[in-house]
């Protein structure tokens, strides 16, 4: 299998008033370029914490996590921030949009940190924002969109650099039933349509169907279910 990223033995504790606790245990997996995963589990199961592990913003206890069969442990600083930026697409639960800004300018916040020209960001905020359906809202600010046009908004933020893995963290939590199907179909299509390598933790259970595979985190170990 010629791996995007790599899960190799991945452990993970914290240490609570002098009790260790497991989260997670001997994770190993690995994903294509291009195909997605889907990482079920219950609240507190250590899915959020692996998601951070995979994409540097944490460290694990023991083991090691390969991007395109590099250890993340060898990158330098500036190489962990250009990988976060760079390569990373992440996807959080509540959308983090920046409130004093609009649609489109918290869609181009990415390529501005980049030092992309203006012109261009904005074109291609605007760009992406049509493909998430939301053309007639560029100017919105976050408090003037539903729930789900604001996670679309954060769908397109994570997507307008064309990283190559997606971290998506219970994208639909906060969402009804019918607008969590719409969002969650919307980027598994899009990540497919890119060639973006895509994981997403979630409880949701009608995600399973979208995903070229499926673990469930029970106990601290990562089961394969498809």
């Amino acid at each position: 299998m010629n791996s995007l990223i790599r899960a190799d033995n991945i452990q993970k504790s914290f240490s609570k008033e002098g009790v260790v606790v497991n989260v997670l245990q001997n994770i190993s997996f690995e994903i294509p370029a291009g195909k997605s995963m889907v990482v079920l589990g219950q609240s507190g199961s250590g899915k959020s914490t692996l998601l951070q592990i995979l994409g540097a913003l944490m460290k694990p206890t023991e083991g090691d996590v390969y991007f395109r069969e590099r250890n993340t442990k060898d990158f330098s600083e500036q190489e962990i921030t250009h990988y976060r930026n760079a390569h990373i697409g992440f996807i959080f639960q509540f959308h983090h949009l920046m409130p004093d800004f609009t649609a489109q300018e918290n869609v181009q916040m990415p390529l501005m940190i980049r030092q992309a020209p203006a012109s261009e960001g904005a074109k291609e905020a605007a760009d992406w924002l049509g493909r998430v359906g939301l053309s007639h809202r560029l100017t919105h600010q976050p408090y003037a969109l539903s729930g789900g046009e604001q996670q679309r908004v954060a769908i397109a933020r994570a997507l307008i650099g064309k990283p190559q893995l997606v971290l998506a963290d219970e994208p639909t939590g906060n969402l009804d039933s019918q607008t969590a199907k719409e969002v969650a179909s919307l980027l598994f299509g899009l990540a497919k349509a890119h060639q973006m390598s895509l994981i997403m933790a979630t409880h949701n259970l009608e995600m399973v169907e979208m995903a070229d595979h499926v673990c469930r985190l029970r106990g601290g170990i990562l089961e394969s279910v498809k």
